[in-house]
């Protein structure tokens, strides 16, 4: 009999030995899942904020070249006014209103040289807010002519 007991505390030590191994390896698969998961969220994170840095500056390039274009259009139609100055009547009724659009054509590409797509954003925004419902029948027409135009 001292024999079946020596057996069976040997088995038991081997089982215990066998847990006890099978507990530290559970332990170190763990701590190695837990290392690589927290590598990657780094990597998942490091990989976001450069992907986040370049559209931030792809967006102040894309507004750069915006505000470089506004105030190309500017130049423009102050280009286009002294040309019509040059080229229309000088009186009459004409002369007069070739003026007038030549006038508008001036201060319209000053404003654009002076004030850039943020001038005429927040004045867009103003007018909005000070007239809700024409500026949304203005929209609203501006719409029924674009679906027109691609519709044919």
């Amino acid at each position: 009999m001292a024999t079946g007991s020596h057996g069976a505390k040997d088995t038991r030590e081997a089982i215990g030995g066998a847990v006890h191994r099978a507990g530290e390896a559970a332990s170190q698969a763990a701590s190695t899942v837990q290392n690589t998961a927290s590598h990657l969220a780094d990597q998942a994170r490091d990989a976001a904020s450069s992907v986040a840095d370049r559209a931030r500056q792809m967006g102040s390039t894309a507004s750069q070249t915006a505000e470089n274009l506004t105030g190309r259009v500017g130049s423009g139609m102050e280009s286009a006014a002294e040309s019509l100055r040059e080229h229309a009547p000088n009186s009459g009724m004409l002369g007069s209103a070739a003026g007038r659009v030549a006038d508008t054509l001036e201060s319209g590409g000053r404003y654009l040289q002076e004030e850039g797509l943020a001038g005429l954003g927040g004045d867009l925004t103003n007018f909005i807010k000070k007239n809700p419902i024409p500026a949304l029948l203005l929209a609203f027409a501006a719409g029924v002519l674009i679906a027109r135009s691609t519709r044919s």
